[in-house]
């Protein structure tokens, strides 16, 4: 009786197995579809500007613009300036997404500064738009949503390279880059 229950508890388990296999012809690979998800930005009249510059950088202006989009992204990573000039950054927010859900900023360190300290220090700023008392804080925007902009003039101190992030909590990892003053 017991050799019967064993074959038994086999045969069950090896059924239940093949079963749970599946149709092999049918993919497990579930596919979403994102045609209704807004991807471009709305067009402009301006001609866009001819790519002379790798992608993510721009060439060396006091003049600069960054976009911020809602899924947590700069347009630049990095931007050439020329040093101890002033600077003029405009930063545009091209997404839909309300400041309180997905705001932006961009706020420029001084070089050296320890970004993680002031990465922590600024979810806790919430009353002064996640910008934390700090000496190490050259310039920033204020905190904008979709369809917002902000423009902020700075001069940065000498030749380097300086740190720009997103001080809105959770983006600074992602939402990052470096001004090179030369």
């Amino acid at each position: 009786m017991k050799t019967v229950n064993t074959f038994g508890i086999l045969a069950l388990s090896f059924g239940l197995f093949a079963a749970s296999c599946g149709n092999s012809s049918q993919s497990n690979n579930e596919t979403v579809d994102h045609s209704a998800h807004q991807t471009e930005t709305p067009a402009t009249s301006e001609a866009p500007a001819p790519a002379t510059e790798p992608a993510g950088s721009a060439a060396a202006s006091n003049e600069v613009v960054i976009e911020s989009n809602d899924q947590m992204k700069y347009n630049l990573s990095e931007i050439n300036v020329n040093a101890a000039e002033p600077v003029k950054l405009t930063l545009k927010h091209v997404g839909t997404m309300k400041k309180d859900v997905m705001g932006h900023n961009v706020v420029v360190l001084k070089a050296g500064a320890d970004v993680a300290a002031f990465t922590t220090a600024a979810m806790n700023a919430k009353d002064t738009d996640y910008i934390p008392e700090s000496k190490d804080v050259i310039a920033h925007t204020k905190v904008i949503g979709g369809g917002e902009q902000d423009a902020i003039e700075f001069t940065l101190p000498g030749p380097g390279t300086y740190d720009f992030i997103c001080s809105f909590p959770g983006h600074a990892g992602i939402m990052k880059g470096k001004i090179i003053a030369q």
